[in-house]
């Protein structure tokens, strides 16, 4: 299994219900396929750094996860399928951006 990172970013248009909703269906679709969540953050309602489909805000959502590669294209498919995703990336990450993160969540732990 490799480890995954993925932001996205959903419609301001939902409440924030609805917003913590889309983040649990996708963290269950990972779960259904074998894959294991090792981390979440909700970034909140930011800016974009430019205009899509007319909306200037959304709101942003980050999932670290362990899965096998055939999960990442129906998860992605799913992203594309989805009225409330507006963008989304998926990257691999490699041991050095695993130490990162990790010592990124630690720090943001402390601080806390």
């Amino acid at each position: 299994m490799n480890q995954y990172e993925t932001v996205f970013i959903l419609t301001p248009v939902l409440s924030e219900q609805q917003m913590k909703e889309a983040v649990k269906d996708y963290e269950k679709f990972i779960k259904a396929d074998g894959g294991k969540i090792v981390s979440t953050e909700d970034w909140g309602l930011r800016k974009l750094a430019y205009p899509i489909q007319k909306k200037s805000n959304g709101f942003y959502n980050l999932v670290e996860f362990q899965a096998n590669p055939s999960l990442i294209a129906d998860l992605e498919l799913k992203f594309k399928r989805d009225e409330r995703v507006i963008r989304f990336l998926t990257v691999k990450m490699d041991k050095f951006h695993v130490a990162y993160a990790e010592r990124r969540r630690n720090k943001n732990k402390e601080k806390a």
